[in-house]
């Protein structure tokens, strides 16, 4: 098999690993999906993820065709690199391989400004026209206009609060922090149009490429607030050269005023879905992250 005869035939490629037809070589990393580094024929390598063997379930009706739809949709852009995506099918995807680099400071400022254009490629309305997965959790992508805030309220944060109380990693009264942030969403700010977003952008979904050249991965894409990615990437200790990618960012297209207070309002999001998918172990970063959206809050408040 070549890429060739894969691209002209997807379907065949689980055959094919089935009969190690393909040389194989396991791709460390996710929590969630088994991943691979296949070559073919012709030397060429595509990386695939696929739901484990074995698993208690079947993957989500949708799960990877909802990647896929994302990926595309960020690299019709053509503002930052994304790789093509070759095989979609509901077990399994793959993709063309990016050959790691090193995360060097030209290729977090070359970043900085591809991501601004990526982001300036806009969405017609907040949301997506596929089904939304992060994790392996449902996304509710029904696409909304009207103000982010409340988009944000209802979409990102309300469910994975509610599913996060539910499984146990959340007491009530941390859910009433919570609660607060989202009563004071419209005092915060920073409500802008929508952009073309990753939506899942912590540093694990950042890759760094040969040539200087990030490519992201793993989106839960959809059309959000710009700032959501930007202040993704400070979580979990943050990306490399973090500095240098907002600075060139802020050349290209300069944040609103405040943006920095507002990182772990988007930085919220994500942490509730790691509740939600996770547990309790995430129950103190959650508490904390809300308990500075509100001290942030109560200054600019004070301020004005």
């Amino acid at each position: 098999m070549d890429l060739a005869y894969l691209r002209a035939h997807p379907a065949h490629l689980p055959t094919f690993r089935t009969h190690q037809r393909l040389r194989e070589t396991p791709v460390a990393g996710g929590n969630i999906c088994a991943a691979a580094r296949l070559t073919l024929d012709d030397g060429h390598s595509v990386f695939a993820k696929s739901w484990p063997e074995g698993a208690d379930r079947p993957p989500p009706e949708g799960f990877f065709a909802a990647e896929a739809a994302g990926l595309r949709w960020l690299r019709e852009a053509g503002a930052v690199g994304v790789p093509e995506v070759i095989v979609v099918l509901p077990e399994l995807l793959a993709l063309d391989w990016v050959e790691p680099g090193e995360p060097t400071p030209e290729a977090a400022e070359r970043f900085g400004r591809e991501l601004a254009g990526l982001h300036r490629a806009g969405a017609t309305a907040f949301g997506a026209t596929w089904p939304g997965f992060i994790g392996s959790l449902p996304q509710d992508n029904s696409l909304t206009g009207g103000r982010w805030s409340t988009w944000f309220a209802e979409r990102r944060l309300v469910p994975y609060l509610r599913r996060s109380v539910d499984g146990g990693a959340l007491t009530s009264a941390d859910a009433a922090l919570v609660e607060q942030v989202i009563g004071r969403l419209d005092g915060l700010g920073g409500d802008e149009p929508p952009a073309r977003i990753h939506g899942d952008l912590w540093p694990g979904n950042v890759l760094w490429g040969a040539g200087d050249r990030v490519w992201l991965v793993d989106p839960a894409a959809h059309g959000g607030h710009r700032e959501t990615d930007l202040a993704q990437l400070a979580l979990f200790g943050g990306i490399p050269h973090l500095d240098r990618v907002l600075a060139t960012y802020q050349e290209s297209w300069p944040l609103l005023d405040g943006w920095r207070d507002r990182v772990p309002l988007h930085q919220l999001h994500l942490l509730l879905v790691h509740t939600a998918l996770f547990g309790v172990s995430f129950r103190d970063v959650v508490v904390q992250t809300a308990r500075g959206v509100l001290s942030r809050a109560e200054r600019a408040t004070v301020d004005r």
